[in-house]
């Protein structure tokens, strides 16, 4: 009798149901900044609590195993997202720094330099909401704010941005040089606070026009009371 072979079972092919998803999103030697691009997206999308390791590397294309080579840890990703968000955190109060007419009256331009850092870093926390808290999440011990991973395109932090501006205002005789130590802390706690009431307090989903005059009052209280 003769015996026949049994043929292989046909592969589905992409896009085929059961067919194992293409892997892509990144060209060799770039896998570092694809899984750090992908958990950007997740913290965009969810933030810290989305930062996942696995889910990091299926949407950058690779099997788990490969993300160790860049991250040895989930800390370690969420470590170089948080780095990242608060780099672009930085980024948007530069933008709306580079707004401050470069002519006028000294003081002024110090004072509308002041309320541009307030504007750009709630601004920030109303359109990028996700990124926001994953800038301040907490990963363990007190981190270095100096790290230049953490700094926007003009090499300054959030938090040196800040005491940049207290310091034109002290430079310009706004601010009395004897109230500009811990200035920082009592202005961003401030802006901060209203951040949160906006985007995770009884002010969530606030109408945008007492959104903005809330900003703006508070933005002058900060001002006026340093």
């Amino acid at each position: 009798m003769r015996r026949t072979t049994p043929s292989a079972p046909s592969q589905p092919r992409p896009g085929e149901a059961g067919a194992a998803p293409a892997r892509r999103g990144y060209r060799h030697g770039d896998l570092r900044r694809a899984l750090l691009e992908a958990g950007m997206a997740l913290a965009r999308e969810g933030g810290p609590e989305a930062v996942v390791l696995r889910e990091a590397t299926r949407r950058a294309g690779v099997a788990p195993n490969a993300a160790y080579r860049h991250f040895a840890s989930h800390q370690d990703l969420m470590a170089a997202v948080r780095a990242a968000a608060l780099a672009a955190v930085a980024d948007a109060i530069e933008a709306q720094l580079a707004q401050v007419p470069a002519r006028g009256r000294r003081a002024e331009r110090a004072r509308a330099g002041l309320r541009a850092v307030g504007a750009g870093y709630l601004g920030f926390a109303l359109r990028e909401t996700g990124l926001f808290r994953t800038a301040f999440v907490a990963l363990g011990p007190v981190e270095n704010d100096h790290d230049p991973a953490k700094a926007g395109r003009g090499g300054l932090n959030p938090f040196e941005l800040l005491g940049a501006a207290l310091d034109r205002l002290v430079e310009a005789g706004v601010l009395p040089a004897e109230r500009r130590p811990g200035a920082e802390y009592l202005a961003w706690s401030a802006v901060h606070g209203l951040a949160m009431l906006l985007i995770d307090g009884p002010l969530r989903g606030a109408p945008e026009a007492q959104v903005q005059a809330l900003a703006q009052r508070l933005l002058r209280m900060v001002e006026n009371g340093l």
